[in-house]
């Protein structure tokens, strides 16, 4: 999967079936990932285009990501 981690990849597959923009604390709890690791790797993922913040402090799995969940 395009040389993400494992918890890029986790984050990523919570985003893909929260369905509705999430906050770092539900992105956290649906992946098994502290919250606060969540939001440092939100912003990479968001700067590469793999998220993105239509409201602030909550987050959607771009097409992008949702193409690299496929590969």
């Amino acid at each position: 999967m395009s040389g993400l981690g494992d918890e890029e990849k986790a984050i990523l597959r919570a985003l893909n079936e929260l369905k509705e923009p999430a906050g770092c604390q539900a992105i956290g709890e649906k992946a098994g990932i502290d919250w606060r690791r969540v939001m440092g790797k939100l912003r990479g993922l968001s700067k590469d285009g793999y998220v993105e913040s239509p409201v602030k402090g909550k987050y959607v799995i771009t097409n992008k990501g949702k193409q690299t969940l496929k590969s």
